[in-house]
This record gives structure tokens, sequence and C-alpha cells, in this order.
């Protein structure tokens, strides 16, 4: 007879509760009726270790937290900024909060410990300020001219330039090859501390809105707003639709992405036609949608010419999509695709992949640790190493 896991039920529990997993779903797991596993949360009977022990890892959860005498702390809910009807956070997104704020803690310990200065930009400005002053606060620091990309790559540029100023990206769109994250759910969120601001984009979406999200997290930063997102989108909504912040945040994001000053100097002849405007929002990077609702926004164009030029933007879009799943069932069929330890660096943030194996390079990191918050093996350290100097 297999050996029982004496677990504590009720933080056994709270884990799956917290893991935002049903009782069903948790079940299917280890292979039991739901009724059993509630049996086992109520005390009246006990899981094998191995059960408890998969229980753990669909969880992520230790082992032996399931045998603590009463729940323990766990990491603070971040400040939910998204519509009162947004969609309840499912358990990837909720993994991925968790997994973040876990890597978010370590660097903030470590620069605490190492006296570091903190960063001077977070909480700069509150959302009393106005946002064009915000924005090019933001483009200063980073040292960013909008519509001037030198890589052809605006997201890169954005991301590596945060990067170098010390502000963590985070970019994913799954937990694993199970669990993927949904962009209506979670687009991205903001930690704002000043000794380790970390900001995490949900890479589901194609790259203009990913960028524009990415601006958006960053003036989260700015006010020091630490926070979840989900309404991250240029558009005219009403005041009482979503939350200030989240107003707010999106204003700098757009004027930051796409200045009035540059827009209104390119004269009103690029809003001609749809392909003319396709050009000018690859130049800053963003989508013909948001560029069209900034120029009527500044009032460059009339609310018909917009609605107009939308349905040619709305037809860009649907291409996009019919593109993506034609690349998606390509890469499937060939198995090629990004490379595992590139996609790894992404989701860590190449600037945190590099800190945490500099302090395991210089004796200052346990190998367990190093490789609990990289999610990788020690043995294949190598590899990222390599994906990081390519």
């Amino acid at each position: 007879m297999a050996d029982k896991a004496y677990i504590t039920p009720i933080v056994f529990k709270w884990a799956r509760e917290s893991a935002k997993m049903t009782a069903e779903t948790a079940a299917i797991k280890v292979n039991v009726p739901a009724e059993r596993l509630l049996e086992w949360e109520a005390g009246a009977s006990q899981p094998t270790i191995k059960q408890a022990q998969t229980l753990a890892k669909a969880y992520k959860r230790p082992f032996a937290l399931f045998f603590l005498p009463d729940i323990p702390r766990d990491f603070q809910p971040l400040q939910d900024f998204r519509r009162s009807d947004s969609k309840s956070l499912s358990t990837g997104s909720v993994f991925m909060i968790r997994e973040i704020q876990q890597k978010q803690a370590w660097i903030s310990e470590t620069n605490r410990e190492n006296s570091e200065a903190k960063f001077p930009f977070v909480g700069r400005f509150t959302i009393k300020d106005n946002p064009a002053d915000v924005a090019q606060d933001i483009l200063n620091t980073l040292s960013i001219s909008p519509g001037k990309y030198v890589t052809g790559n605006p997201i890169k540029e954005w991301i590596d330039k945060a990067e170098a100023k010390g502000i963590f990206i985070s970019r994913t769109s799954f937990i694993n090859s199970h669990l993927t994250l949904d962009s209506d759910e979670l687009q991205g969120f903001a930690i704002a501390d000043p000794h380790a601001p970390f900001v995490f984009i949900n890479s589901e979406d194609w790259a203009a809105p990913q960028l524009f999200t990415l601006v958006h997290e960053l003036a989260h930063i700015w006010i020091a707003a630490t926070g979840i997102s989900a309404d991250v989108e240029p558009g005219f909504q009403k005041a009482d639709e979503l939350h200030p912040v989240e107003l707010f945040c999106n204003e700098v994001a757009a004027n930051a992405l796409i200045p009035s000053r540059l827009l209104t100097n390119l004269g009103s002849h690029v809003f001609q036609s749809a392909s003319q405007v396709f050009s000018v929002a690859k130049t800053f990077g963003v989508s013909s949608f948001a560029l069209l609702v900034r120029a009527l926004n500044l009032n460059l164009i009339s609310l018909v010419h917009y609605k107009s030029l939308k349905m040619a933007a709305d037809a860009e879009f649907k291409a996009f999509l019919i593109k993506q799943e034609a690349k998606r069932a390509k890469q499937k069929e060939s198995d090629s695709g990004p490379s595992y330890y590139l996609l790894q660096i992404q989701k860590n943030s190449r600037l945190f992949t590099q800190t945490v194996l500099d302090a395991f390079r210089g004796g200052s990191l346990e190998p367990t640790q190093a490789s609990s918050l990289l999610n990788v093996k020690i043995n294949h350290f190598h590899n990222l190493e390599a994906q990081l100097h390519k």
C-alpha cells in the first residue's frame, strides 16, 4: 500500500484555490474523482505521497508547504486596474503574476542588500500631472526618438533601452505548453518598486499592441502605480469605463509613441489612404487603429474620415490574424520556431537572466535557487548564455 501524505487540509485546500483551479480540474491531474480530492481537503482521508507531489507541481507550490501547520503568508495580490466586468484571472495569469513577483522580490532584496541606489524615475510623477510631460520624461530617460527607430524593430528597441536603465521586462504568452495566457484577461502588469521595477507584457498580441502595452506599463512605473492591466488601447472610452490610472497611462503611451508635434507636422495628406496610414503607423511602431485614434483625438481627421479608414485598418488586422494562424500551423508542421532558450530569456527578462547568471557565476547565488529563478536546469545555463550573446 502506498505511503500516505499527512498533509494539513486547510493548507492543501488553500494551495488549490490560490491557483484558481477547480476541484474537478485538480482531481483529473491525479486521476481521482473530485469527491476524493475534497475529502483530502476536509481531512477525511489523505492522498498518497505521489499524489500530493503531483498536485504540488500542478499548483506550483513546494511539496513541503502542504505540511505547514497553517496557511503561509503569500505574495499580496496586485491591484486590479481592469474594468469591473473583466474576466476573472485564470490559473495561467495567477501563475504568471506569482512567478514575476518571485523574481522581482529576489532582485529587489539583492539590490537593497547591496545598497544600490533607488531608481529616480519610479514615482517621479502622479496621475495629477500632464500625460504629455510624463511621456516626454520617459522618452528622455530612455533616450528614445519616436518615428526614428534605428533597428527597424520598435518594441525591441524600447525593451533594450528600458532594461539598460534597470527596468526588467518580461514578455511571454504561456506558462507551459498546456497553459497559455489570454490577452483579453491580462495584457500586462507593472511592479513599481524603486529598487527593482518590473514590467510584464502578454505577447499573445501582435507587436504593435504589445508596444503600446509596454509603454502603458512604463507609465505605471513613472507614477508608482503597481497593478494589472487588461484595457490597454488607444480609444475614446468614457471616463467611467476605465480606472483613472488606466486612462492616464493610455494617454501617456499615446503621447510617447505618437507625439502630437510629430503627427501634426506630417500633415493631413498622410490620411488620404489606408496604405499611407499603414506606412506612417509602421514608422511609429503602432497599429493603424492607434494612429487613427490619435489623429482623431488631435482633430487632424474628421469622425467620418476616421470611420472610413478604420474599416481598412480592421481588414488589415484580420489579414494579420490569418497570416499568424498560417505561420503557427507551418511552425507546428515543421516543428520549428524560436529557440527554447530565447523564449525563456524573453519570459525571464534578458536583464534578469544576465543578473542571475552573474550572481551564480560569482558564487553569491546557490545553484538550486538560480535554476528555480530562471526555470532552466543548471547544466543548460551555457545554452542561455550563448543565446544572450547572439
